[in-house]
């Protein structure tokens, strides 16, 4: 309830009226939800917690290593949540503390929407209100088109493919926004079709082995289409009789992908007559991922750092 009451209290995320949305958020949403996210969640849960949680700590540590071989204890990483814990003001407080004056933010969503990256600014912006020192601050707003990362997507699914086969159709799932998001400007939905093309084309795909959706809508307002559960339903009766799903904008297994695509929309894939469906996993904290992440950091620490030199301020 605590963290779907600060997910769904952000105004970038609801683009409701707040006194509206109030009422429908105190007296709907965080009576009725919790309960079937927490149901949702535990499908998921691992030993180690939460597969999101799990996997960006790999990922901090795997860039943390690659970072230090080359400039040693002048870089710090840390990983912060947008929402929840660790809180983006405890890591911003910990650099402070450590006398950090030079920071890098990476919000780990490829494709740039208002109610994830900008989401994210806003927050770091809240946070320095509230400070007197301020850092050098340089944020990465997106990366859709960035070679490595799509080098790295490629990689993976051939992987996989020669590990497993291929299917019928490559379905690449992104997270779901409202139309009106796209009506007023929002560059999600071109992005997404941007990497889904420069994927496609490093596959050496042909257009009808693929096809971009998107998931993980809710309430009754109209969203970005096609909807991947609907594809799911349809597709075989298409004649598909196999599918493979990948998620680009997910740099991590989560909720979205584990529960949502590999369990409930295989459900409806095998339920409309489908007879193969596989989630290829996420990149998480695989090398090559690990690889494009850091060079992405280093092209934009340019100036702050040189290799195997120290630094007069830290970063």
């Amino acid at each position: 309830r605590r963290y779907l009451r600060e997910f769904l209290s952000d105004p970038r995320v609801v683009e409701i009226p707040r006194f509206i949305w109030f009422f429908i958020l105190n007296l709907v949403i965080l009576v009725i939800r919790p309960r079937k996210s927490a149901e949702a969640y535990k499908s998921v849960w691992t030993e180690a917690g939460s597969p999101l949680l799990v996997h960006s700590l790999a990922q901090g540590e795997g860039i943390r290593e690659r970072l230090h071989r080359k400039y040693g204890e002048d870089v710090q990483v840390r990983v912060a949540m947008r929402y929840g814990n660790p809180s983006i003001r405890s890591q911003l407080q910990a650099f402070e503390d450590a006398g950090i004056r030079k920071l890098l933010v990476l919000p780990l969503y490829p494709q740039y929407s208002g109610s994830t990256n900008a989401s994210t600014f806003d927050a770091l912006a809240r946070d320095f209100m509230q400070r007197r020192l301020l850092p050098n601050l340089r944020f990465i707003s997106h990366y859709p088109d960035y070679p490595p990362y799509i080098q790295a997507m490629a990689d993976h699914i051939r992987a996989y493919r020669e590990t497993h086969g291929s299917a019928d159709k490559l379905v690449f799932s992104y997270h779901g926004v409202p139309k009106r998001f796209l009506l007023k400007g929002d560059p999600y939905f071109h992005e997404c079709h941007q990497t889904s093309r420069l994927l496609a084309e490093a596959l050496g795909l042909n257009v009808d082995q693929w096809i971009t959706t998107f998931q993980s809508r809710f309430g009754a307002e109209e969203w970005l289409q096609p909807y991947t559960d609907a594809t799911m339903k349809a597709l075989p009766g298409e004649g598909v009789k196999s599918v493979q799903v990948f998620c680009p904008g997910f740099s991590a297994d989560c909720l979205e992908t584990i529960e949502e695509i590999d369990q409930e929309n295989r459900g409806y894939f095998e339920e409309a007559g489908g007879e193969s469906f596989a989630y290829i996993p996420a990149l998480n904290a695989t090398p090559a991922h690990l690889d494009a992440l850091t060079q992405l950091i280093e092209e934009n620490l340019q100036g702050w750092l040189s290799q195997n030199q120290a630094t007069s301020s830290r970063a």
